[in-house]
């Protein structure tokens, strides 16, 4: 019975970890980063002394809890001071509003979204999210959509050669399964929506940002330094031995 529990707890454990992989989708690489419902995932902005600014800081935060990151991204279009450009939820509080006006650039190149994590995960069109007012213990603002039930943004075009690392997330259509995903070469919108839609079978997906897009994922080897950001979202786990 003690070696049945034994594998039991190591098999749990084992899936809890592998929650990141790499794959190639029309021969594009990307890497995946996988939360299902009932995980601790949650957004982080600002820290005991201003914005964390990085996965690092978050780590800082966490291992004073006796928790870490299994893995993390930039999640969501942010101004100069860090702060979010759109709506932006913590603990069901709302330290950001939601912005329904176009503008430019890509967080104003409507349809844009929102991405909410409540009893289930959501990406949920602003102007929608606006008028229904769904519960989200978390919520961040990002555009454009790439992918509204089912079909790309109208305005992404096949042959358009505006490349970039990107990364977004998509949810399931059960709502139970959010994908986090990085580009590893440059990519245009079109393809990375077709990602999602195709390759993933998201049936909604917003697009987080390009050229500051960072991962944190330690099993596939991603620290995820670089440009300091603003709202960044992670996956909590107790920190090992704790």
């Amino acid at each position: 019975m003690r070696l049945v529990l034994i594998l039991l707890a190591a098999l749990s454990a084992g899936s809890a970890a592998a929650r990141c992989r790499n794959m190639t989708f029309e021969a594009v690489p990307y890497s995946v980063c996988e939360a299902h419902r009932g995980d601790d995932l949650r957004l982080f902005l600002n820290g005991p002394s201003g914005p964390f600014g990085g996965f690092d800081a978050v780590q800082t935060d966490l291992s004073r809890q006796g928790l870490t990151l299994g893995f993390a991204m930039n999640a969501g279009m942010f101004k100069p001071d860090l702060s979010p450009v759109g709506l932006y939820v913590e603990n069901g509080k709302t330290l950001t509003p939601i912005v329904t006006s176009d503008g430019p650039g890509n967080f104003g190149l409507l349809p844009n979204g929102v991405f909410c994590i409540g009893t289930q995960f959501a990406v949920i069109e602003a102007r929608l999210f606006a008028e229904s007012k769904p519960a989200c213990r978390f919520a961040s603002q990002s555009g454009p959509m790439l992918v509204i039930a089912g079909s790309e943004h109208p305005s992404f075009k096949a042959n358009s050669t505006s490349m970039h690392i990107r990364n977004g997330v998509g949810v399931s259509a059960d709502g139970k399964t959010a994908w986090f995903v990085i580009a590893n070469s440059p990519v245009n919108f079109d393809s990375f929506a077709r990602l999602f839609r195709d390759g993933l079978g998201a049936p909604n997906a917003l697009y987080f940002d390009g050229s500051v897009s960072r991962l944190y994922a330690p099993e596939l080897g991603r620290p995820g330094t670089g440009f300091d950001i603003g709202p960044i979202v992670g996956l909590v786990m107790p920190k090992a031995g704790t």
